[in-house]
């Protein structure tokens, strides 16, 4: 019999969230991360510069937030970038790229009207963490 809950994680190195939402939560054999921007967790404000910064943020935030579930990267199945300028396509990919080495997980990237709080870049993640039997 499967194991239909979803159940929220206990993320203490996430920014605070903003709305009704869990950082991350549990479905089965999937650790399913919320949307990152690049918020400073220890300031609750967004680092200064331009995406590279932000998005060299999101990507510590969700290695932060995998880690408070036992995950790393290598663990990340999907990725999606919402990015409110594609013409920060390279600039997103080399932050990427740096983050995630030789692992490369399946990504899409979607341009947006606009992001929570002014963000350029949020990245979501589904990590593969098979249950413990």
């Amino acid at each position: 019999m499967s194991d239909n809950r979803v159940t929220p994680l206990n993320t203490p190195s996430a920014p605070p969230v903003a709305g009704p939402y869990s950082a991350a939560v549990r479905a089965g054999d999937w650790v399913v991360l919320a949307g990152q921007v690049g918020m400073d967790p220890a300031t609750g404000r967004f680092v200064e510069g331009g995406t590279r910064e932000q998005c060299l943020q999101v990507l510590d935030n969700i290695s932060r937030v995998l880690a408070d579930c036992g995950l790393t990267l290598s663990n990340v199945a999907k990725a999606t970038v919402f990015v409110t300028d594609l013409g920060d396509f390279g600039v997103i990919n080399e932050a990427y790229a740096a983050a995630f080495g030789d692992h490369k997980p399946a990504r899409s990237t979607v341009q947006v009207a606009a992001l929570p709080g002014g963000a350029s870049v949020e990245i979501e993640v589904w990590a593969y963490a098979p249950s413990k039997v």
